[in-house]
């Protein structure tokens, strides 16, 4: 049985049984007569369905989200997003199965055309940082392209999926075609990802176990989509508006309580600006919200176990200088928002991802001295970019190996746009116009009209 904690009061709100590896290969075998069914209706009524189901979730967007605060310790204002972006992601993708074309290619004696297929069963192993959104993120298109999803939510945080996957059926969506197999990594999650049933793997989480999933996948030549770690720069020119950047700041790495692969946790200021910015800083971050995740004023929940606790405070020593603000005290796994200062940039905190809310704070020469500590990194997922200067803008994104950047601004994340990072923070795309391909083979066909 999973244990599934409040992260605010420490308290045991539910127990759900675990997947076994049988219980994994029977519901392989129900989605594969599912899909079949699936793949062969009309797109119209693939997207149709599709639809209805967005509409359902849309009717539950008060108890999805309030289920999150508990299961998640979100926000409750995050947690409404999250429901509602689950809506989003299924209408998008409903807009996307009638217009998933193939196309014609010129050729000599007859006429060429590809077809996209879908795959069969894709497997989607979600995290438990977003465990709405980014189960989403695969589920929706991959439907829509034709596919069926089993779906393995985070140990601690399997509320939510059960929940969607009992509104598909409200829906309307054949039985069998979406299902959600609560359980461990090592036992559910592996058993997913060896099962020749199961024609793609979708995982978000570590780098450390994408890289296990990517090789155990290999063996099958089985497709893979990763979304990994990140230690995301937030970059701040000299010419930036500086109350704007030093206002944006704290809630770029603290949103989430940190556990945010795109969070901006590297912040780099111009020398010239930094002690400015820190002027600016340092009340921001002492005015943040910490608290009760259910209460409409607050901005930071807790951490989502103590074993993340324990992690984040090993990365923040006595002795290291910087920012803090305010936590709760008691009963909860809750961490100050930090900033940390006086570091070297080659210190574990300014290197490795936290996945909590701290961020350091590094000042950099010039142009190329602030490309070159952006870029010091395994990872590229995300970052920002600060500056009144649009050529500077233009050259810094072109130069910043991240696969998300954003200028003047926060932003990482939108259903229409593709996502996903460079390096050791992943492998694919994910969202945007592209989505549903992601899910699809290609099938070239020639025919020829030669007498």
């Amino acid at each position: 049985m999973l244990q599934v904690l409040n992260p605010a009061t420490e308290e045991l709100v539910a127990t759900v049984p675990a997947a076994t590896p049988a219980d994994v290969d029977a519901a392989v075998a129900r989605a594969t007569t599912a899909q079949r069914g699936w793949a062969a209706a009309a797109p119209a009524d693939r997207a149709r369905l599709l639809r209805r189901f967005a509409a359902v979730v849309d009717d539950h967007i008060e108890e999805l989200a309030r289920l999150e605060v508990t299961e998640a310790g979100h926000t409750i204002g995050n947690a409404r997003w999250e429901a509602g972006n689950v809506r989003d992601l299924l209408d998008f993708a409903a807009g996307g199965v009638e217009r998933l074309n193939g196309r014609q290619i010129p050729v000599a004696g007859g006429l060429d055309i590809t077809i996209l297929e879908p795959l069969g069963v894709v497997g989607v192993i979600a995290p438990w940082n977003f465990p709405m959104p980014i189960a989403a993120w695969a589920t929706a298109p991959a439907l829509a392209a034709g596919n069926a999803v089993l779906l393995k939510p985070a140990e601690t945080t399997p509320l939510t999926a059960l929940r969607l996957a009992e509104l598909a059926l409200e829906a309307g969506l054949p039985e069998g075609l979406f299902q959600v197999l609560p359980g461990t990594g090592p036992v559910a999650g592996n058993a997913l990802v060896e099962h020749p049933g199961i024609a793609k793997i979708v995982f978000t989480g570590s780098t450390r176990v994408g890289k296990s999933i990517m090789a155990k996948c290999a063996d099958q030549v089985k497709r893979v989509t990763l979304e990994l770690g990140g230690k995301s720069p937030n970059i701040v020119f000299a010419d930036a508006d500086l109350e704007a950047a030093a206002a944006a700041a704290p809630m770029a790495f603290l949103d989430n309580s940190g556990q945010d692969c795109c969070a901006r946790t590297r912040i780099l200021v111009q020398r010239s600006a930094y002690d400015r910015f820190l002027e600016l800083l340092t009340p921001a971050i002492e005015e943040i919200v910490v608290g009760d995740p259910a209460d409409e004023r607050t901005q930071m929940g807790p951490l989502i176990s103590r074993a993340q606790l324990d992690r984040v405070r090993s990365y923040v020593t006595d002795d290291l200088e910087g920012i803090r603000g305010k936590a709760p005290e008691g009963p909860g796994f809750w961490f100050p928002p930090t900033v940390l200062t006086g570091v070297a940039e080659t210190a574990p905190c300014a290197v490795e991802e936290i996945f909590g809310p701290v961020a350091v704070v590094l000042p950099f020469e010039d142009e190329a001295d602030a490309i070159r500590l952006a870029n010091a990194t395994e990872y590229g997922l995300s970052g920002s970019i600060w500056t009144r200067d649009v050529g500077r803008a233009l050259r810094a994104s072109r130069a910043v190996r991240a696969g998300n950047l954003s200028v003047n601004s926060h932003s990482s994340v939108r259903y229409w746009t593709p996502f996903g990072g460079y390096q050791q923070s992943g492998l694919g795309r994910e969202l945007g116009p592209d989505a549903l391909t992601a899910f699809t083979e290609t099938k070239n066909v020639f025919l020829s009209t030669e007498a």
